[in-house]
């Protein structure tokens, strides 16, 4: 059993990119698909895709430009033994806001820049550049 899934579907990510792998796959859950609609939202994935049968699991397909990895760094913020919120005036912005930070807000998972849209704060759960 793990103790934070969203932090392993990351370090996946993470690694898969690293190792130059066109696709990695995830064990499945509705946070981290959640995360993954995001990620494909803002152009960071190529997408996803649920294997149902023997082995459930979620195929990422990664993406690459000119050769390198779109996702520059993952990481995450907010832990279980530490929970970081936010409310809509403290966003935080991502370098300068080239890169992305991901939210679980009553409206659901959404970037930074929806929740700004939205006008709503949450948890941050990770920042993408």
């Amino acid at each position: 059993m793990l103790t934070d899934p969203l932090a392993d579907l990351l370090t996946r990510i993470r690694n898969g990119q690293r190792s130059r792998k066109a696709v990695v796959t995830s064990p499945p859950s509705k946070m981290r698909e959640r995360v993954l609609d995001v990620l494909k939202r803002e152009g960071y994935i190529r997408g996803y895709s649920r294997v149902e049968g023997e082995a459930d699991a979620l195929r990422i397909e990664l993406k690459y430009h000119q050769g390198e990895p779109v996702i520059r760094e993952i990481g995450r913020i907010s832990r279980p033994g530490r929970k970081v919120y936010s409310d809509i005036k403290s966003l935080p912005r991502v370098h300068g806001g080239l890169g992305i930070a991901i939210l679980s807000t009553p409206k659901g998972v959404m970037s930074d820049g929806e929740a700004r849209a939205a006008n709503v704060g949450g948890e941050v759960l990770c920042r993408v550049f």
